[in-house]
């Protein structure tokens, strides 16, 4: 596992993937989060929680790109996934690990949580 050296670190690569993507953002944060990994605005505001850079690389990329892709696709449809698949390859297996992650933090931090539902136009993730 190679976590991020720093909130920098992990900054730069959300605007190296935000040019990739061709996406328009206003603000980026780090900030705690209680029941959320990260969230987007349709105003173009970016939050990503401070817990990610003590995670795996990758995932941090699964997360920046979930939420990166919401700018253009508001669901979790097949378009999203289809997406997510061409920039992540198999993106579920990130899914899963954070899904884990998520499942052994304290109870007090899951308990407000829910899954993702892949039908509604949810973007918390």
């Amino acid at each position: 596992m190679s976590a991020w050296r720093d909130k920098e670190e992990f900054k730069a690569r959300v605007l190296a993937w935000v040019d990739k993507l061709g996406v328009k953002t206003r603000a980026l944060a780090l900030r705690p989060m209680r029941n959320k990994w990260a969230s987007c605005s349709t105003a173009g505001n970016l939050n990503f929680n401070t817990e990610l850079l003590a995670l795996d690389r990758r995932i941090g990329d699964y997360v920046i790109v979930h939420e990166l892709l919401h700018f253009s696709v508001p669901n979790h449809g097949k378009l999203w996934k289809s997406l997510m698949r061409a920039h992540l390859g198999d993106y579920e297996s990130m899914e899963e690990r954070l899904e884990k992650i998520t499942q052994n933090k304290s109870p007090q931090r899951t308990a407000g949580r829910r899954r993702v539902d892949t039908r509604s136009a949810t973007v918390d993730i």
